[in-house]
């Protein structure tokens, strides 16, 4: 039998069962695929539904952000419309440090557009490098800013923002106040009236590519609420003037500081407001606290002799006076009264509680004080706001200091008769006036025109109708002021000149100088208070003070229209018309002094 005969051998079962058979292996891969695309929809599952918000929320910290929306702050304008503060938009350029200095080959060309050393802003980007956000510079002009973006270097962006303008710089500084690189208010009326400026910045969601300039704007999230504009009562044409004139004066007398107010005595409207030295709030970077304190509403100074009408006011309102009577016995000038020699410039004699005020008699005022009921004069002087907030609302305005009536020694009852003992700031010392201008009717001094400001009887018109009268002879020719006349208008009014307080008593030599006044006596309408700290050329409030006055009411008299009362003599329709004084004392010789020297008396 050959090979090709011989029978064909059967597979055994071993090799029949030796490897998977094709079927099987296609078993097995689907079953692999089977498990991978089930792993894969449970991980899809995972991703997309169980853990989603958290990647969602990790993909938004990456490239969606909520960035605020800048608001204006709200315009102040002055009573005539005319802006007195205002936000103009400005650009503020941020970074993400770590994009930046992942780029470092761009810093060079980013420091010269920002003005800075390549080293300082490398230093500056490393010790935030941990951070998403910083500013590289605060408020840019905008085409400064823009030169900036230019560049288009990676994790630098632009953010707006409002900076706040002041076009009458120093003029109202005091007033206005100023804000702060966020633009909220840090001192005056933009601190008093922050919240009603500032509105509320909006929001919105943005996407940024990975260079964090933003591609898309998604929704906003809070619509931004511009602040809220605010009208003065203040007169930029009035306010300027005071403060030329005051700054002049100054200058002239080389005195430390000064203050002048104005007020609307019907309305009690701030018109006008200046203190001294100064400061300009559009750069407030170097300034001391000295110059930016507002001294008409938070200093106080001893009122001197411009406390005595209301000394009158006591003693008018207690019936036992009258303008013209009964006669005061002032002597030859001096008095001792516990221990104290209370003087009078020269010996004027008897005096009618008039010739008190226009020969600005201590002794006369003192003894006029002393003949009263402690109480009935503490609650006069109290009437007429000394002792309290005016209640402007102006930041940190001071109450000034009136001890309670009680604990009022003798002394202390004469010397407060002449204004010492005691502590008044301009604001309230202007405020106490114009009670005495509208009829005896006080008002609270406001910075807001047309504000509710309803009035309270302080003394009954008569008695303020005759004090105000009383108080023509002051600058009439013999009365201690005749520098605060104004041509075609009678003015009434009273120096003050008060040594400074100093340890052990008060300073021989050192003064403050005070006027205040009332125009037009026959229908007031404005009330303005000048102090003057420290002169070293002068010391008479009525040679100091009351010059300015004279310039700055002149003017804004004219400014708002008031009709001339006494149109061709300097006064007019008065005590004085026929030549005699009240009481019948006859006017002295004209003089430009006042109770300055005679009011050397010590602390009791």
């Amino acid at each position: 039998m050959n090979r090709l005969q011989r029978p064909i051998a059967k597979p055994s079962a071993r090799r029949q069962g030796a490897g998977p058979s094709a079927r099987r292996r296609m078993l097995l891969v689907i079953a692999v695929l089977a498990a991978a695309s089930v792993g894969l929809m449970a991980r899809a599952f995972d991703l997309q539904v169980v853990r989603k918000q958290f990647y969602q929320d990790q993909g938004d910290a990456r490239f969606l952000r909520e960035v605020p929306i800048a608001v204006s702050r709200g315009t102040i304008f002055d009573r005539n419309g005319e802006p007195l503060a205002v936000s103009t938009p400005m650009v503020s350029i941020t970074v993400v440090p770590s994009e930046v200095l992942d780029n470092a080959d761009r810093i060079p060309a980013l420091a010269q557009a920002l003005g800075t050393s390549a080293d300082d802003l490398k230093a500056y980007l490393e010790q935030r490098a941990d951070r998403e956000f910083a500013y590289l510079r605060r408020q840019m002009n905008p085409d400064a800013a823009q030169a900036v973006l230019a560049l288009g270097v990676p994790g630098v962006n632009g953010q707006r923002e409002y900076k706040r303008y002041y076009p009458s710089g120093e003029v109202t500084a005091h007033v206005l106040g100023f804000t702060n690189i966020d633009d909220h208010g840090q001192e005056g009326l933009e601190l008093a009236f922050d919240s009603w400026l500032s509105g509320k910045p909006g929001a919105k969601r943005v996407i940024r590519d990975r260079m964090g300039h933003i591609v898309e704007d998604v929704e906003q999230v809070r619509a931004p609420q511009p602040g809220q504009n605010l009208t003065l009562s203040i007169d930029r044409r009035i306010q300027f003037l005071a403060y030329s004139e005051l700054k002049k004066q100054l200058e002239d007398v080389d005195a430390d500081s000064g203050e002048m107010v104005i007020l609307d005595v019907h309305t009690g409207e701030i018109l006008a407001m200046v203190s001294l030295p100064t400061y300009n709030p559009n750069a407030v970077n170097g300034t001391t606290g000295a110059q930016r304190r507002n001294r008409a509403v938070t200093d106080v100074v001893e009122p001197g002799s411009t406390m005595k009408p209301f000394t009158l006011a006591a003693g008018l309102s207690s019936g036992k006076y009258t303008p013209t009577s009964p006669l005061v016995d002032t002597g030859n000038g001096h008095w001792m009264y516990y221990g104290h020699d209370i003087r009078d410039d020269t010996p004027n004699g008897l005096l009618t509680p008039t010739g008190v005020l226009t020969k600005s008699s201590n002794i006369g005022a003192a003894k006029i004080s002393l003949s009263l009921d402690t109480q009935f004069v503490y609650d006069a002087y109290k009437a007429f706001g000394f002792g309290d907030s005016t209640g402007s609302g102006f930041p940190g305005e001071s109450s000034g200091f009136l001890k309670v009536g009680h604990t009022w020694r003798p002394l202390e009852k004469a010397t407060m008769a002449f204004g010492y003992g005691m502590n008044v700031t301009p604001l309230q010392l202007a405020n106490a006036y114009a009670t005495l201008a509208d009829d005896g009717v006080m008002h609270s001094p406001t910075f807001i025109k047309e504000g509710d400001n309803d009035g309270k009887q302080i003394v009954s018109p008569q008695i303020a109708r005759e004090l105000v009268a009383m108080l023509e002879t002051v600058t009439a020719p013999g009365g201690t002021a005749t520098r605060a006349q104004i041509a075609n208008y009678s003015v009434a009014g009273k120096t003050g000149t008060a040594h400074l307080a100093a340890i052990g008593g008060y300073a021989k030599n050192n003064y403050n100088s005070l006027f205040a006044g009332i125009v037009p006596a026959t229908a007031p309408r404005l009330v303005g208070v000048v102090v003057i700290n420290n002169p070293k050329k002068g010391y008479f409030g009525g040679a100091v003070s009351a010059p300015v006055f004279q310039r700055v009411m002149d003017g804004a008299l004219r400014l708002l229209d008031v009709p001339p009362d006494n149109i061709g003599r300097w006064y007019v329709g008065g005590p004085l018309q026929s030549g005699g004084g009240l009481a019948g004392n006859a006017p002295p010789p004209a003089n430009n002094q006042d109770d300055a020297a005679a009011a050397e008396v010590v602390d009791p």
